[in-house]
């Protein structure tokens, strides 16, 4: 059997990313000048409309908010699990010595904003203290190829595994932090199904289908636990194979056979259709590719697009709208999350890897020197999607919301001018 290598599968990750921010970017927009408009009132019920899935014995009944949050971020949630299993195996964080830059600078991402956050909110409000713990990836990759196209690829790798981390310990304070009630015969229900994923993987099961197919269920009965429900995708993700039918070197020896049997093939008009050899030979030779492809990899690779130019626009979209007038917003609140992000997240992050690389436990990428690190650490206080996800856990729909969505919008800006700013008179002096 063989497992997934590492190749040029980062590349293709950050360029998506990157494309998505602007799509992400502009999604927002669109939801603030609708929630800002002669329209709100219509922006804002067609997010609070019910919908109803399910049998009638036992329906289930979301908001198109809540059908947003909880469903389609679901795949959001799978696609990062993906990205965990796949780094720990074969990337960023395979060893101790690759992880510990990143895993100490997430580290000091999250304990810091956190801590500012409990400094400076109102004592009723400090169900908030996770939201400036989080780090978009989407938008700070886009502001990072924007900003500095031509940054080492030690750095751009830094930012990327430093967000994937980031999003570990989300996933973790969502189910540790953010779950009031468990219902035990739906987790058990659960794990149950998640003990049928593990059978599969280890029978060597490398279809997709049954996965997903059991992925749904567990969605369904991680959501009537109590549990986030986009929990499940993270789980589901931890279970899809990795494993192949054939080794790298056997596809290439099938993979010649089945191209000089197209060559041999070739009648003359240089039309495969009317070919019959060589549409067997390319039939031969896809399943060739399907057999030397993990699953794993597979399944990132169809979600990456659908994930940053579909889930996560319609997550902003349904979740950006703020209304900058009309109510009065807990401002102390607002600029705690906001601190959290523009002061807590690149103080953390640059502390904490000074003491990783001065303690010995780890040393900054090739080519990147501090300056470039501390300007990276300002484009991770960028927290737009996760940290608005988070504050819809604490506070719900309620003012304490919308001064969260004010934080978040103005904290992550600010953070993403500063850090472009960095970057920029960073590597124009390197390059000197």
């Amino acid at each position: 059997m063989a497992v997934i290598r590492r190749s040029d599968a980062f590349l293709h990750f950050f360029h998506t990313e990157a494309a998505g921010g602007v799509v992400l970017l502009a999604a927002a927009l669109a939801a603030l000048l609708a929630a800002n408009s002669p329209w709100a009132a219509w922006y804002q019920s067609l997010w609070e409309t019910r919908l109803v899935a399910g049998p009638e014995s036992h329906p289930l009944v979301l908001t198109a908010r809540m059908w947003v949050n909880d469903a389609v971020m679901a795949l959001f949630f799978l696609l990062v699990g993906l990205e965990i299993k796949r780094e720990i195996l074969v990337g960023e964080l395979s060893s101790l010595r690759q992880a510990a830059l990143p895993f100490a600078a997430a580290l000091g991402g999250v304990v810091a904003p956190a801590v500012v956050f409990l400094a400076v909110a109102p004592a009723d409000m400090r169900a908030g203290w996770a939201i400036p713990t989080a780090t978009d990836i989407a938008f700070a990759l886009g502001v990072l190829a924007l900003v500095a196209p031509g940054a080492p690829t030690g750095l751009k790798v830094f930012l990327a595994a430093l967000a994937i981390v980031d999003d570990m310990a989300a996933v973790l304070v969502i189910a540790l932090f953010y779950t009031a009630e468990v219902h035990v015969g739906a987790l058990m229900t659960a794990a149950a199904i998640v003990v049928g994923l593990v059978g599969l993987n280890r029978a060597g099961v490398r279809h997709l289908a049954p996965y997903l197919a059991a992925g749904l269920a567990l969605w369904f009965f991680v959501h009537e636990s109590g549990i986030h429900a986009t929990i499940a995708g993270v789980v589901l993700a931890l279970t899809i194979p990795t494993h192949t039918r054939i080794n790298a070197a056997d596809f290439s020896q099938e993979a010649r056979a089945h191209l000089d049997a197209f060559d041999r093939t070739e009648t003359g008009d240089l039309l495969v259709i009317t070919s019959k050899g060589q549409q067997e030979a390319l039939h031969a030779l896809d399943n060739a590719s399907s057999a030397v492809s993990a699953p794993l990899l597979r399944l990132e690779r169809a979600l990456h697009g659908f994930s940053a130019f579909v889930v996560m626009p319609v997550f902003a979209f349904a979740n950006a709208g703020v209304s900058l007038g009309g109510s009065e917003l807990a401002w102390t609140t607002a600029n705690a999350i906001g601190l959290g992000l523009a002061a807590g997240k690149p103080i953390g992050i640059t502390l904490a890897s000074w003491l990783a690389c001065r303690s010995g436990l780890a040393t900054l990428p090739a080519g990147v020197t501090w300056g470039m690190l501390h300007g990276v650490s300002w484009v991770a206080g960028i927290g737009f999607t996760m940290s608005l996800f988070i504050a819809g856990l604490a506070f719900g729909p309620s003012p304490a919301f919308d001064a969260a969505q004010v934080g978040i919008m103005g904290g992550s800006a600010l953070a993403a001018l500063v850090g472009a700013v960095v970057l920029r008179r960073t590597l124009t002096a390197e390059s000197r």
